[in-house]
């Protein structure tokens, strides 16, 4: 990943689930972004449910939480209520928004190379990135986050 912790975060503006746009310039404090490549996919699923058992916790702590793919509005809108996914999902289909964060590009699955999604988490305070995941495995990685963002000054 090219994007370095505690450089102003890329501004951005999109779709989100609920009807009303999503733009980074109204969120003043602690923001959670994971970036994941698909709705209702196995390890999506997973991130999701683990995010979305969390959710309450982090909104003690102040910290706004999202989910950002390529997905449309409506395969979020289906996503969220299958799962009962509390947060807001954005709809990046011209990836144009993960290509500022760095998350899309060539990724390599039973020896084929393609364009996707990079599984990562930002999380953002005040406008500046201060912690970057990449290559995120699903397992126990919302419970890492969240004790870091606990323990965060």
């Amino acid at each position: 990943m090219k994007i370095k912790k505690s450089i102003k975060a890329p501004s951005f503006k999109l779709p989100s689930t609920g009807g009303v746009d999503f733009n980074l310039k109204n969120i003043k404090g602690k923001l959670l972004i994971y970036f994941y490549p698909k709705d209702d996919t196995p390890g999506c699923t997973i991130e999701a449910k683990d995010f979305s058992k969390l959710y309450k916790k982090f909104k003690k702590i102040k910290c706004e939480l999202v989910g950002v793919s390529k997905d449309s509005i409506q395969s979020h809108e289906k996503f969220k209520k299958k799962y009962k996914v509390p947060f807001k999902l954005l709809s990046d289909p011209d990836v144009k928004m993960q290509k500022k964060y760095d998350v899309w590009g060539i990724k390599s699955f039973m020896g084929k190379k393609f364009l996707g999604t990079i599984r990562s988490t930002v999380f953002i305070d005040k406008g500046k990135i201060k912690r970057i995941w990449t290559n995120v495995r699903v397992k126990n990685h919302a419970n890492e986050v969240f004790e870091y963002i606990k323990l965060y000054k």
